[in-house]
């Protein structure tokens, strides 16, 4: 064990995080008020919620007092570990809403894909923070790849596509200590591809990939430039864009495109597909500039939103707090990012500094996501928002995260 260095410690972070949970907290309260709220020690979300809170206050504390260097000693430890547990769940995992992604203990339930999230930032941290590697090299693009790709593998076979899709924003990471830029150019276009395979035909899209190369071409004639790199990267968006069909019809399970095409506007389906959309945009509505007040919220008492205490618990705050509560949680966590952004460019190690980046990250996507579900421009893929939605997996995997980064940033004048 080590001791905890009080001055070093970043406390506004440890503060927000505070604040956060207690937020979360309330409005957990407040969305589950159809549940047996008669008593604290009634069985319901709130109440859990509160148990897994005291489990992530001991997490937080136990990573104080662990050494510095414990995490770059054992994180390739973790990450097998965690790997197994992923592997498990085919065997001893219990299914929940489609995905067998939850290992059952009691009343309770884990989701090892939770806690995989940072023991990979841990792993990707040790990798490439390695005198050796150089993500301008393809050995170490390969296996920096690979690490994410293993966890993905499992967990979209569970099938939790959702939560896989959160790892991708490592990527983001990758660019930012060093990956070529193609790798960036290609991720943003497949993106853009995949969406618009989805509203058009294949056919359609090869015919705007090719006009738009051609425009390339005419724009830059007589220019030093790289034909060369156009037409490869022409060639592999081909290949993406004739690929799609077959990601979007076996990959994903018919409840995600169906919520695609609700999101895309392919098909309206208010009282099926798109019912949590639609009702999370009314109660946004209802709440106005300052809304209904804690406790009135009339599709929050109503129970009209499914899922309000987990995915859709930001529908209760703009409800019950309005367009000026909404917009003080979303500055909140804009300011935690920011933060650690901010610190992770002070880091002398790297090892931390690429850690730092990766909490931003994962932050980040959850945050994005999760909110994009909620005012609808998101399709509804099960991402729930860090330290405000139910979820004790959810919650202390974050807190988790969280908890390395301020050890590791309570160190950050140090190369140790």
């Amino acid at each position: 064990m080590n001791e905890i260095n009080l001055k070093r410690i970043d406390w506004t972070s440890i503060i927000t995080l505070g604040l956060l949970i207690c937020l979360g907290l309330g409005n957990i309260f407040s969305s589950s008020q159809t549940y047996n709220l008669e008593s604290i020690f009634s069985i319901n979300p709130f109440t859990k919620q509160l148990i897994f809170v005291l489990f992530s206050i001991f997490i937080f504390l136990f990573i104080q007092l662990l050494p510095i260097n414990f995490f770059i000693k054992y994180s390739s430890i973790l990450y097998v570990f965690s790997i197994l547990t992923l592997l498990g769940l085919f065997f001893f995992g219990k299914e929940i809403n489609g995905a067998t992604a939850w290992y059952q203990l009691g009343s309770f339930s884990i989701q090892p894909s939770e806690f995989a999230k940072p023991i990979t930032a841990l792993a990707l941290s040790k990798y490439l923070s390695d005198l050796n590697s150089n993500l301008k090299k393809i050995k170490t693009q390969f296996y920096s790849f690979l690490i994410i790709l293993i966890p993905v593998s499992l967990i979209t076979f569970q099938p939790d596509p959702g939560t896989s899709i959160i790892f991708l924003s490592f990527i983001l990471v990758f660019y930012k200590v060093g990956l070529p830029s193609i790798y960036m150019n290609l991720f943003v276009g497949f993106v853009f591809l995949f969406f618009l395979t989805i509203i058009f035909s294949p056919t359609q899209v090869i015919l705007f990939l090719i006009l738009s190369i051609f425009l390339v071409f005419f724009l830059k004639r007589g220019r030093r430039t790289s034909y060369k790199k156009i037409l490869i990267y022409g060639s592999i968006f081909s290949i993406f864009i004739f690929s799609v069909d077959f990601i979007f019809n076996n990959v994903f399970e018919q409840r995600h495109r169906d919520r695609f095409n609700v999101v895309i506007g392919v098909e309206q389906d208010i009282l099926g597909t798109g019912y949590n959309t639609n009702q999370s945009r009314i109660a946004l509505a209802s709440g106005g500039v300052f809304g209904e007040g804690f406790l009135k919220g009339s599709q929050t008492k109503g129970k009209f939103v499914p899922q309000q205490h987990t995915d859709f618990i930001f529908s209760t705050v703009g409800e019950e707090w309005g367009f000026a509560g909404s917009s003080f949680i979303i500055l909140v966590y804009v300011f935690l990012m920011l933060r650690i952004s901010k610190r992770a460019d002070l880091q002398r190690n790297l090892f931390s500094k690429i850690f730092s980046y990766s909490t931003v990250t994962i932050i980040f996507s959850h945050f994005f996501i999760n909110i994009g579900m909620v005012i609808g421009i998101v399709p509804t893929i099960g991402i729930p928002l860090p330290f405000l939605s139910y979820g004790g997996s959810n919650l202390m995997a974050f807190v988790l995260l969280l908890s390395i980064y301020i050890k590791l940033d309570s160190q950050r004048t140090s190369r140790w």
